[in-house]
């Protein structure tokens, strides 16, 4: 029986994209690669089974995309995986624009957007939408209540240092022990300086629905490289569980 990843079960998502979630024979955290920004980086993280990719529209980023530039690799991810468009505190007329151009399954907030923002998100456009706070001590959880089972989804990050440009992507780690003991009615993606070398243990920790990266499979700021994009997701998974979304090869 098909059966998608548990962060990604419930979510309205289009039946074919549902279908080839839901054939993959793999378990664990689902994974999100974000700011890929070319065809090659685009097809090297949906060749090696990431459930979720990302394109980031926010100009302070080296990741930023335009809306003409997004949509050639939209279409190359349709269906195969969850498009997820990355915006920081954006008004109505760009998000209008990206939905229309990229026609993405899922909206993330990476900026001060408040509660009531996402709850007008959904309802002007339809589509989940996935909030994301940044943690860098205890205090910080104290804003997650507002959002949890107001945002489809919650991400946790690092927060960036005062004075940053970037809200995330800035690769650097939090304490993931003070995730322990969350009750959250919203499933979470953990974020904040992940790679190879640590997705492994930090998914382990913190049990993370999901994980994503994007300057941990970077050779320099907004180049993903296709290596270290499989090199990400052999450590969390194994070669075995590698085949691209909708194989119906078993694992063993």
């Amino acid at each position: 029986m098909s059966t998608l990843p548990d962060f990604l079960d419930g979510l309205a998502l289009p039946a074919p994209l549902r279908a080839a979630l839901g054939a993959s024979l793999r378990t664990g955290p689902a994974i999100k690669i974000c700011g890929l920004s070319t065809p090659d980086t685009l097809e090297a993280a949906l060749s090696a089974g990431a459930e979720l990719v990302g394109f980031v529209f926010f100009p302070k980023s080296p990741r930023n995309l335009t809306l003409e530039a997004v949509q050639p690799l939209a279409a190359q991810a349709t269906h195969r995986a969850v498009k997820v468009a990355l915006s920081v505190n954006a008004g109505d007329e760009l998000l209008d624009a990206i939905v229309a151009r990229m026609q993405p399954d899922m909206l993330q907030f990476h900026g001060t957007e408040s509660p009531e923002r996402v709850l007008a998100a959904k309802a002007r456009y339809g589509l989940p939408v996935m909030k994301a706070l940044g943690i860098s001590g205890a205090e910080d959880l104290a804003a997650i209540p507002a959002y949890d089972g107001i945002a489809d989804r919650l991400l946790f990050d690092a927060k960036p240092p005062k004075g940053a440009d970037l809200p995330g992507g800035n690769g650097l780690t939090f304490d993931w022990g003070l995730l322990a003991g969350l009750s959250l009615k919203s499933p979470f993606m953990l974020s904040g300086g992940l790679d190879a070398s640590n997705v492994a243990e930090a998914a382990s920790r913190t049990r993370a629905g999901a994980v994503d990266v994007s300057s941990g499979v970077e050779s320099a700021p907004g180049i993903k490289d296709p290596a270290r994009i499989k090199a990400f997701i052999t450590a969390l998974r194994g070669p075995e569980r590698m085949e691209p979304l909708g194989s119906t090869r078993t694992t063993r």
